[in-house]
């Protein structure tokens, strides 16, 4: 049991990662001109292009790239209740179990939001003094800049070393621990 879990938990988040950074990367107006951002776009293509038809975006949000990935967290869920000998099958507590699937997969997906943030800092972290100069050095940048630019006015570089990146990460696994699991 625990192996299919862990199967079907990473392909889940594997593929929301990826309906998330597009989501992100098309908020930030970050260019998929670049390898990373190609890579992104032939993964996903065939899953937001056609639900973009139904669900446009709107307010610099893209919305069918939000509810692929929701709808991706919600069937590992679903998934994973099934696995466990339940299935949501009747009229009484039909409605408050889809309602609890649905808050687990809307956390998976913050989880996942919040993962993917501190794991973006981290690598922007290091390529900074690895190989700043990387094709993924800007893209990274222009993804934690909304997380990383009110905390380096309060805490400016010292000694050309900018400590931004920990205080952030420290505070998303704060927020990480007050969210349920």
């Amino acid at each position: 049991m625990q192996a299919i879990y862990f199967l079907l938990k990473t392909i889940s988040d594997l593929f929301c990662l990826l309906f998330i950074l597009r989501l992100l990367m098309q908020w930030r107006r970050i260019s998929f001109a670049n390898p990373f951002g190609g890579f992104i776009l032939k993964l996903t293509n065939w899953a937001v292009l056609p639900l973009r038809r139904v669900i446009p975006g709107f307010g610099g949000v893209d919305w069918a790239s939000l509810i692929v990935a929701l709808a991706v967290q919600f069937v590992f869920a679903l998934a994973i209740f099934g696995l466990m000998g339940a299935a949501p099958a009747g009229t009484g507590l039909l409605g408050a179990i889809w309602v609890s699937l649905l808050l687990v997969a809307l956390f998976n997906l913050l989880h996942l939001v919040i993962y993917l943030f501190i794991i973006a800092l981290i690598v922007q972290a290091v390529l900074s003094w690895v190989h700043p100069w990387s094709p993924l050095a800007p893209t990274l940048r222009q993804l934690t800049y909304p997380l990383l630019a009110p905390v380096q006015k309060l805490i400016p570089p010292i000694s050309g070393i900018d400590l931004s990146p920990l205080v952030v990460i420290l505070v998303l696994q704060a927020l990480l621990m007050l969210l349920p699991q």
